[in-house]
């Protein structure tokens, strides 16, 4: 058998790959889990909850072989040499004795959804956002993202960051302002305590994002920083990376991830003025990273 975790920021997901192909897959979700950001104990917590449901869905699996013979986990701040790296891969080889533990990036795990064995250019437009040229095999190049202080264009907390900004220097629309003032606390001190001190500052930003896209149609400032922000992701990060590419048109591009999902139309259009196409989308990784490896 296989497992497969595929950690986002709000949710991390579990597959076990029953080794009989027509077997179907079994599925278990934990909290989300991000290896630069998260809080220790939160993440530890997280990985032993699905520790857990992998014994027990192992135990209820009878005449069948339940040796775990691969596993790939795929999530955000995975950097090798780095302590959480250590640490995560002496308790996964420490639970999976004899298997194969592969530890990636969550940029890897996009690639491979969208392009599988193919060569491509891997986008990831979330609350967060990353880009990758993809060989067919592994990442050759990357613009790195920067998190959402210094980077992340493109994405939720991306424009939410931008709004924000605006809201507190007066510079929203009236009624845009007052949509927002009924829907959440936009108090000054209190958006910037979840900025500066919150637990997850950029999932707080990305919050923003689907009340903004309700007004895109009917209000040009928002039609503007939504744009605004597609074009930063594509000019910052996406065509410097296709040019780097020995024959960036013929590369596809894919990209992952519920925001960018969502905004498909708008970001295609803004895609279709900066000379770049997308070829697909996906909310999710999973499904694909699951016929990947199969």
């Amino acid at each position: 058998m296989k497992l497969i975790v595929e950690c986002g920021a709000t949710k991390s997901q579990w597959t076990l790959l029953p080794a009989a192909p027509a077997a179907a897959p079994l599925v278990f979700f934990t909290g989300g889990m991000n290896f630069s950001s998260g809080e220790e104990d939160y993440l530890f917590s997280a990985l032993q909850d699905g520790l857990r449901w992998v014994d027990s869905a192992l135990a209820a699996q009878r005449d069948t072989d339940t040796s775990i013979t691969e596993v790939n986990f795929y999530a955000a701040g995975l950097f090798p040499g780095t302590e959480r790296y250590e640490r995560l891969e002496t308790l996964m080889s420490a639970a999976f004795p004899g298997a194969e533990v592969c530890l990636e990036s969550d940029l890897l795990a996009a690639a491979r959804a969208v392009c599988g064995h193919s060569a491509g250019v891997a986008v990831i437009l979330g609350t967060g956002s990353n880009a990758c040229l993809y060989d067919g095999s592994r990442i050759v190049k990357t613009v790195p993202s920067g998190g959402f202080i210094l980077g992340d264009e493109g994405s939720a907390s991306a424009l939410g960051r931008r709004f924000v900004s605006d809201y507190i220097k007066g510079l929203v629309p009236e009624a845009m302002a007052a949509h927002f003032a009924s829907r959440f606390d936009m108090a000054y001190p209190a958006l910037v305590h979840e900025v500066y001190h919150g637990a997850s500052p950029a999932g707080f930003l990305g919050k923003f994002a689907p009340e903004i896209l309700g007004f895109y149609a009917i209000d040009p400032y928002a039609k503007a920083i939504v744009d605004d922000n597609f074009r930063s992701f594509i000019r910052r990060c996406l065509i410097p990376l296709l040019s780097s590419a020995v024959t960036p048109r013929a590369l596809p591009v894919g990209v992952v991830g519920g925001f960018g999902c969502a905004y498909r139309e708008i970001l295609s259009s803004v895609g279709a003025e900066e000379g770049v196409a997308f070829a697909r989308f996906l909310a999710s990784p999973s499904d694909e990273l699951i016929a990947y490896h199969q």
